[in-house]
């Protein structure tokens, strides 16, 4: 599906990739019941929406609380089927609609879009702290401006509501603009204290959101309740993904193989889920100002010859190795305590399903992206004891 705001193009794929159907509906309620009875010809039916995070989200939404099975087909994947399927990048919503099938067809691993209201309110709240974070930016770079030319020399760069307030207490200017400017600042500040209230009960209320999980997230070092919560909601299930190399190429932490001839190489990868490489950015330099295993990896990796950008990405990708084990791991808890409480089985034990352990001392993380998929489309779990 290429959705729309009030209309959704649809095209029907066999798992050969025969086009058997298709159209164009409306997304109110008569176009939307039409669009259903038309997909009920294909009782087995997955539904690939571009963009479900986005565009896509409001008819996944209804879609799964119809029962439907729903998968989330990021605009990137879809955009270079395109490409490849056509010849060219023209768009219309026909190509769209049979890029997004050519990707749901053919690629594993496209992650599952679950009607969990757990993560739906951690998105939210997730998203608000986001936003809080970004205005609060916006807010203290106008103030640290207005400060600069009311005061030579400004003000110092980490500087807080109330030090702002005791600075301006102490400027008099005389002429009108001096005066509307400080007004500003004053208000600037009053803006200031009140976002950090709102920021600090955003924090409460995620960080007991998310110890109800029961994650293991927040015991890692650099890891805080806004982190998790952004590996939780993006991530989703975390057994999509057949190992680790493949969580490292989708956040966007494993390097490019850029070798050519004797000479061999890697780069950055700039692709991925960046809100959840900066997640990831975010532990590495929390880990490298303190004392941790993560700074003594770096400095191994300086000491090898590593310029200092090259051991931050050596450092970051074994952190994707030990953020993707322990999510797993809750993943295997829950599995475990489902089968105690409950009926249901366990997939089978593959033990070369772990990642590295928990400190950036253990297993591998030079490794370019991953090869070409699998017929596993998903991390084992262990058996539950």
């Amino acid at each position: 599906m290429d959705p729309h705001q009030r209309s959704a193009t649809i095209e029907v794929m066999t798992a050969d990739e025969a086009i058997v159907g298709g159209g164009r509906f409306a997304t109110d309620r008569e176009g939307y019941a039409e669009m259903r009875r038309h997909a009920r010809q294909w009782p087995d039916r997955v539904w690939a929406i571009e963009g479900c995070a986005g565009i896509g989200k409001h008819i996944a939404t209804r879609l799964l609380a119809d029962g439907e099975e729903v998968l989330d087909v990021p605009p990137k994947l879809s955009a270079r089927a395109r490409v490849f399927a056509t010849g060219q990048g023209r768009k219309t919503d026909a190509t769209d609609a049979h890029s997004v099938a050519l990707v749901g067809t053919r690629m594993t691993g496209l992650r599952p879009v679950v009607n969990d209201e757990q993560l739906a309110v951690l998105r939210l709240l997730v998203d608000r702290r986001r936003s809080l974070g970004e205005e609060h930016t916006r807010k203290t770079s106008q103030l640290h401006q207005l400060l600069l030319e009311l005061i030579p020399g400004g003000a110092k760069r980490d500087l807080s509501a109330a030090q702002a307030r005791a600075l301006l207490a102490k400027v008099r200017p005389r002429d009108v603009v001096g005066k509307t400017r400080r007004r500003v600042a004053a208000e600037l500040v009053a803006d200031l204290e009140r976002i950090y209230a709102r920021k600090k009960a955003a924090n409460k209320e995620l960080t007991e959101l998310v110890k109800a999980t029961g994650t293991g997230l927040l015991d890692l070092h650099g890891v805080g309740p806004t982190g998790a919560a952004r590996l939780l909601v993006e991530v989703g299930d975390i057994t999509r993904f057949p190992n680790k190399a493949h969580f490292a190429s989708w956040n966007g932490t494993a390097p490019i193989d850029a070798s050519s001839g004797d000479q061999v190489r890697h780069r950055l990868s700039r692709a991925g889920n960046r809100q959840i490489n900066r997640a990831l950015h975010t532990m590495a330099r929390v880990q490298m100002r303190n004392p941790s295993p993560g700074r003594d990896y770096y400095d191994r990796k300086r000491a090898d010859g590593k310029g200092p950008m090259e051991a931050m990405r050596c450092v970051k990708r074994r952190l994707s190795d030990i953020v993707f084990q322990t999510m797993l791991n809750d993943a295997v808890r829950a599995t475990a305590a489902t089968a105690e409480t409950g009926p249901g089985g366990q997939r089978g034990h593959d033990s070369d399903s772990s990642a590295t352990g928990s400190h950036p001392h253990t297993g591998s993380s030079d490794k370019s992206l991953p090869g070409p998929a699998t017929n596993q489309p998903k991390t084992p779990l262990r058996m539950a004891g």
